[in-house]
């Protein structure tokens, strides 16, 4: 289709129409019933992008030294150890049937774990679906640098929380977060919805 509005030129051209999101936000709101089949396709759609090489890097080193103890209470790992990733991997970014991995902009070298760790802090008001992530990833999720991973994708999400995007999540990150490092998020920036 080409158009011209304003002065502008447009061409937009379609390649492949796919069929709708599982969610029409970024977090889920209630379970989307996804087959066996459908989880085993998104482990090796993961896994292939892993494979590619990346060079853009997702989230920088010194955000993550700004937000760990800002969102959660601990300092910042020195290193993050990266692979390449999606870097936007929620639920407005995948389709059902069949799975199709949406949006591309951040895709690039993203920490260890947290594409998987994206959908799960995505899905805990969902546990059915959270504990399913849990379990299809927990061989990424429970390696140290997966715990990373989780720790910045969480530090995420409640950074838009802090800026009033889904606030019934944030009792649930702090719960997730205090799990991982033992100690709670703090409290004061508008993180008191943490609480």
């Amino acid at each position: 289709m080409d158009w011209t509005e304003a002065g502008w030129f447009y061409q937009a051209d379609v390649f492949d129409r796919v069929g709708s999101a599982v969610s029409s936000t970024p977090d889920l709101r209630d379970d989307p019933g996804l087959d066996d089949s459908w989880w085993t396709g998104l482990r090796n759609a993961l896994a292939a992008i892993a494979e590619a090489p990346g060079t853009k890097i997702t989230l920088r080193q010194a955000w993550v030294e700004e937000v760990f103890p800002k969102y959660l209470g601990i300092p910042a790992p020195a290193e993050v150890e990266r692979t390449t990733g999606h870097g936007d991997l929620q639920w407005a970014n995948l389709t059902a049937r069949p799975l199709t991995i949406l949006d591309w902009e951040r895709w690039g070298l993203v920490p260890v774990g947290y594409d998987p760790a994206v959908l799960l802090v995505s899905s805990l008001l969902v546990s059915e679906v959270a504990d399913r992530i849990r379990s299809e990833f927990a061989d990424i999720l429970d390696t140290p640098a997966g715990r990373v991973g989780q720790l910045i994708a969480i530090a995420e999400m409640l950074q838009a929380v802090d800026r009033g995007h889904y606030p019934e999540l944030a009792p649930l990150l702090a719960d997730r977060a205090r799990e991982l490092t033992g100690v709670a998020p703090p409290r004061g920036t508008d993180a008191d919805l943490v609480r």
